[in-house]
């Protein structure tokens, strides 16, 4: 139970950066199809990039001799210190609408998860679950965000990023002293 919440935990704090870069995203008068394809697009990245670290991870572990504590530690601090400041900086992107344009939002959105999965197989054995917790959480966190972009303001896109990054370094705490 506590593994099922630890991840589910993770997958929404991945998410938090995703749903308020999102929010500028749906403020660009996007059609349903747009809304629904990037959702997808997201949530597919969700799943493949921290595939991808978790296999680039195990190399990694493998050949390096420090405690997978303190590897667990710097990956998620890191990536959680990235997301406090880039929502402070409150960076305003303007994303393109096309097809490509959702391809690099959904790439530069899933890099957290690409480190997260380095140290995956630290945190958990279930990794088809937790893959799978990581992109439905991305993919439901991008449609709410478009949905939502011409109603909030910066403010709460800002804080859900800030939110997200205090998590993850909360959960790499966690893990360093458990």
């Amino acid at each position: 139970m506590q593994e099922l919440l630890t991840i589910l935990l993770l997958a929404v704090s991945l998410s938090m950066d995703t749903f308020s870069l999102s929010l500028c995203f749906g403020t660009m008068n996007v059609t349903k199809k747009q809304v629904y394809t990037l959702s997808i697009i997201v949530g597919i990245f969700h799943f493949i990039m921290p595939f991808i670290g978790l296999n680039i991870g195990n190399v990694i572990i493998e050949h390096i001799i420090v405690d997978s504590k303190y590897i667990l530690l710097m990956i998620l601090s890191i990536i959680g210190i990235d997301m406090i400041i880039s929502s402070i900086k409150n960076e305003e992107k303007r994303f393109l609408l096309s097809f490509g344009g959702m391809l690099l939002f959904a790439f530069s959105v899933s890099l957290d998860s690409f480190s997260t999965g380095l140290g995956l197989n630290l945190m958990t054995d279930n990794i088809l679950f937790a893959l799978s917790s990581f992109s439905v959480c991305s993919f439901l966190f991008t449609y709410m965000g478009v949905k939502l972009g011409n109603k909030l303001s910066d403010k709460y896109g800002r804080t859900a990023g800030i939110i997200g990054g205090i998590v993850l370094i909360l959960l790499g705490i966690y893990f360093f002293i458990k």
